[in-house]
């Protein structure tokens, strides 16, 4: 009897699990500082408006107008004024009011509009497909209470974003392992293309990406007009969004996903069928050729819809961005396909191994290339790069793919430690399996044969007792075969046996179960090599950093570029959070009225200094510090810069020396200039002022 010592490991679905949970980790952290940096940004910023947010204005204006810092996309009702008591004041005829490179969009208001606050709601696409929406208050005549309750969910929020959010994630994974095992097959390994845990792999991706196309069509609908679940099925929705830029992008990928079904059909198929090397090698340039024209086509439909369509030098980023999203599968789907390999696979040939390594240095260098290039067209100047949430993103991919190039570094020591694996005894096992499979008369049939590869992956997977268990099997159908169907005790009958043969059907089945031995025997070779188990470790370091790298480049397409939201900045939108109150501004002055007793200092508190309500309090002292009791004192505001006021307010009297306003109505932040007037008798008045910061 022959004793079979067993190499104990950990199976694949453990390390598979440690990948998630370390994914999961890392997940999670940067999702906290994403959290920290607030909720998505748009892409186009709102530069201005007329008139400008909490502006009070005299007389009613004829229009109200928005501008922005690129193109977007409205529709009939992307722009709505209410009055105070949530009726539409406006016209409905939204109208492209810009002129030399501006992007203006303005709406007409009716006549007759009473005073009092009104709210000025808006919602569009911006050119790089993100949907943005926002609200801004003015006033006619003074400022009122108001019933209009501004939208809290953000465009592109809720449930609806979030499975959005999702779908655009699972749709860059499935092309990722889509075009990568497609590429690791025809340029490292031409044997995958008939291993079915690899032919899983890259069908899988497949799927995948259309399912995330299907889905991200039908959600983009209720996902740019801020709608529930509910528009999924709304048809005409649908037809909206087939007439914008992103729908007929998403239309396009899929008529690409049908060609590339086509190309995975023959690649899996008629090329992994080849037995003449010449053959093969010509049916392998030309699926090279084809597969690279789809997948570039379907790169396209991201570059065509995204970031690169927009903003400076357009024209070459969008090719940039191709190639950027190519290197990506390329490695990236390489590293899945070659994770699969080494734990699926009987063996994985050192040549393939050497040749991925080659192709991912290649695919770093293109993605080092394009991504300079990338980061300063979207971030555009170092304060950007570490004061936006873009930069400060764009910072940790940086770092995460620092680390996995390290890991990768590693990876290649142990590709150039490993020895060659026997790969003709697998050939001549999966021959001996046809034959026996597949023999006249064996019962063996082309589903048999089909399903051989299927068997081969489950004994793959068996351990060392499913192996002992089926030595004993085949033993045991060997002295079955042997004895015959019909064995006999007499002579004449072991002759007949001996003339009959086995079974057929006996024979195929210990074919099978030769097979499964073989696999579990080459399995236990492989596992006991420890450089191979050396490479398995640092390729699935390497998947799960990808993974991450692949959520923060998702995020990362979401939020609005740092060089967009500095511009904004600069433009005084007000977009970023908003400062915290600074506390109550205060200031003395001097003043003399000329009259007996007319000399004093006025003290004036403004509480919070910001715009809005605010409190404001004024003292007025005579020398000494006691209170001057004043016969009458006024206040106004003036905000020279944009051509605001005077605006008047009368101070209530509290006590002598002593006034008051509990509603200060600040408009908008900036330098504001303080005027008091303060009388003391019937002609003895002075007017001091006072510059000071609000907001």
């Amino acid at each position: 009897m022959t004793t079979t010592t067993t190499v104990p490991r950990s199976g694949p679905a453990a390390a598979i699990r440690l990948l998630l949970a370390a994914a999961l980790l890392l997940g999670s952290v940067i999702g906290a500082l994403l959290a920290g940096a607030g909720p998505a940004s748009a892409h186009a910023a709102l530069l201005s408006t007329d008139p400008a947010d909490g502006a009070v204005v005299a007389t009613a204006p004829k229009e109200i107008t928005l501008t922005f810092s690129e193109q977007i996309a409205v529709g009939d009702d992307a722009i709505r004024v209410l009055e105070p008591s949530g009726k539409r004041a406006d016209k409905r005829d939204v109208r492209d009011l810009g002129t030399g490179g501006t992007v203006k969009y303005g709406v007409s208001l009716l006549a007759g509009l009473p005073d009092g606050t009104y709210t000025v709601a808006w919602r569009a696409v911006s050119a790089d497909s993100h949907p943005i929406a926002g609200a801004f208050t003015f006033s006619i005549g003074a400022p009122s209470k108001t019933t209009v309750a501004v939208p809290q969910q953000e465009a592109g929020g809720g449930a609806v974003g979030v499975l959005y959010g999702i779908a655009r994630y699972a749709a860059y994974a499935g092309f990722t392992v889509l075009a990568g095992g497609a590429a690791f097959i025809l340029l490292c390994w031409p044997r995958g293309a008939s291993v079915r845990p690899v032919q899983r792999l890259v069908v899988q991706g497949w799927v995948t990406l259309t399912a995330a196309t299907l889905a991200m069509l039908l959600l983009r609908g209720p996902y740019t007009t801020s709608g529930g679940l509910g528009g999924i099925t709304d048809l005409g929705a649908l037809g909206e969004v087939l007439e914008t830029k992103t729908g007929a992008a998403l239309m396009s990928r899929l008529l690409l996903l049908g060609a590339a079904a086509l190309f995975v059909a023959v690649l899996f198929g008629a090329y992994a069928r080849r037995e003449d090397p010449a053959e093969k090698r010509d049916l392998g340039f030309g699926l090279a050729t084809g597969g690279t024209v789809v997948a570039a086509g379907i790169a396209a439909t991201w570059a065509l819809s995204e970031h690169a369509s927009t903003g400076i030098q357009s024209g070459l980023a969008m090719p940039v961005d191709v190639l950027h999203l190519l290197a990506v599968a390329v490695w990236f789907g390489g590293l899945a396909t070659l994770l699969t390999a080494l734990y699926r696979s009987d063996a994985v040939e050192r040549s393939a191994v050497e040749r991925f390594s080659a192709a991912a240095f290649w695919s770093v260098a293109v993605l080092a290339a394009t991504g300079v290039y990338q980061s300063w067209r979207q971030v555009g100047s170092w304060s950007a790069l570490t004061g936006t949430r873009y930069g400060q993103l764009l910072l940790i991919k940086i770092a995460l793919v620092a680390v996995l190039v390290g890991v990768a570094w590693l990876s290649r020591r142990w590709t150039r430690r490993l020895s060659e694996v026997p790969v003709a005894a697998v050939k001549q096992t999966a021959a001996a399996v046809a034959v026996g499979a597949g023999a006249p008369g064996s019962g063996g049939t082309g589903a048999d044969r089909a399903d051989l590869g299927d068997r081969a992956s489950e004994a793959d997977e068996a351990d060392a007792g499913d192996a002992g268990a089926a030595k004993a099997s085949v033993a045991e159908g060997e002295a079955d075969a042997m004895a015959g169907p019909d064995a006999a005790p007499d002579s004449d009958a072991a002759a007949d046996a001996g003339n009959d043969g086995a079974d057929p059907k006996r024979a195929a089945q210990l074919a099978r179960q030769r097979a499964a031995v073989a696999t579990a025997e080459r399995r236990r070779t492989r596992d006991a090599d420890t450089e191979r188990s050396g490479l398995r470790r640092t390729v699935l370091a390497e998947a799960g950093i990808a993974v991450v790298i692949l959520a923060v480049t998702t995020v990362l397409t979401s939020t609005e570029p740092g060089r967009t939201e500095e511009e904004a900045g600069l433009a005084g939108t007000g977009r970023a959070a908003p400062a915290a109150p600074t506390g109550p501004a205060e200031f003395k002055l001097p003043f003399d009225t000329g009259g007996v007793g007319g000399k004093g200092t006025i003290r004036l508190t403004l509480d919070p200094a910001q715009p809005g309500s605010n409190e404001m309090h004024v003292w007025t002292e005579a020398s000494g510090g006691k209170p001057l009791d004043a016969e009458e004192l006024k206040v106004s505001f003036t905000l020279k810069a944009e051509q605001i006021g005077p605006l008047p307010i009368t101070p209530d009297r509290v006590t002598a020396g002593h006034w008051s306003a509990n509603s200060v109505q600040i408009p908008m932040p900036g330098t504001w200039q303080v005027k008091v007037t303060v009388r003391t008798s019937d002609i003895d008045q002075a007017t001091v002022d006072k510059n000071i910061k609000i907001g």
